[in-house]
């Protein structure tokens, strides 16, 4: 699907949509640049998450917009059946990864906030790669699932999506028939991969708060909510877009608001990532000129 029927309007969306992903992939590589190549205030596991979630961001956009540039620029919206299938599955992987990885950044906020004296032997190196590891694996598995449903769909051939990519809710929707299988199938992921994620972040925040609003200094109190601050805009970013674009799907039958929401949390919310990450973060901007200062 075309993001927009008036040709004048393409010039405009393709420099728009270049430079969003221009800045979305120099941003999240200057974060992980950051992390990596800085002294040891750096090396600890929340911005050993980051760094894994600006990697995931990038490889998140990469599925979709670079697509989407070429077809603004030839006027071609056409994907095969392979390249289709391929586009869902490297959304699902990598989305779930962005979901799951913001649970473990919440989950780390906690153990920091609430158990700050028991903090390096609870989030010790071993239980960080492990929990990314964990995210890789339940992402695969996440495809596995869906990969049940769609790869009983027959060959398509001419075939509209309602999108300007093969988003996984819309290739769902092409299959018309009620499979009793498919629904289980759906409402296990949605589950597995939405209520529980929500459900374990709405938690250890609410330890945060609780425990935040003992702390007897104002300082103290300030300290303490700019550390999760950054975090929790994202999350509401991503889970208010991507919530919003599957239950727009099931409720909402106007192509253009799903369009609109699917590029607010597969193009706008990873742009935003690094400016909320080093605009709110005092060492990642500390760390920041410290690269520039040794590149200069």
């Amino acid at each position: 699907m075309k993001l927009s029927e008036d040709p004048d309007l393409h010039p405009i969306l393709f420099g728009l949509f270049l430079s969003m992903y221009l800045v979305t992939v120099l941003g999240n590589l200057l974060i992980i640049l950051a992390v990596i190549s800085s002294d040891s205030h750096l090396h600890t596991p929340m911005y050993f998450f980051l760094s894994n979630l600006s990697f995931v961001d990038i490889c998140f956009t990469s599925t979709t917009v670079p697509k989407m540039i070429v077809d603004i620029l030839t006027q071609c919206n056409v994907i095969s059946y392979v390249g289709c299938l391929t586009q869902m599955s490297l959304l699902i992987v990598f989305g779930c990864m962005d979901d799951l990885l913001l649970t473990v950044m919440a989950y780390d906020r906690f153990v920091a906030i609430c158990h700050p004296l028991h903090y390096p032997v609870i989030m010790s190196p071993q239980l960080c790669i492990f929990l990314v590891f964990a995210c890789v694996l339940l992402s695969l598995l996440d495809l596995q699932l869906h990969t049940l449903i769609v790869l009983k769909f027959t060959y398509f051939k001419d075939v509209s999506v309602s999108n300007f990519c093969c988003e996984p809710a819309q290739i769902l929707n092409l299959d018309c028939t009620e499979n009793l299988n498919k629904n289980i199938i759906i409402y296990v992921v949605g589950t597995m991969f939405g209520f529980f994620p929500i459900l374990v972040i709405l938690l250890s925040y609410y330890k945060i708060i609780s425990t935040i609003l003992r702390v007897p200094s104002s300082g103290g109190k300030y300290k303490a909510f700019s550390t999760c601050g950054s975090h929790l805009s994202v999350v509401c970013l991503f889970y208010g877009t991507s919530v919003g674009m599957y239950l727009g799907s099931a409720i909402v039958h106007s192509p253009q608001k799903i369009l609109a929401s699917s590029v607010m949390y597969t193009v706008v919310t990873p742009t935003l990532n690094p400016f909320i990450y080093s605009l709110r973060n005092r060492d990642i901007k500390d760390a920041l000129r410290k690269l520039h200062r040794r590149k200069v």
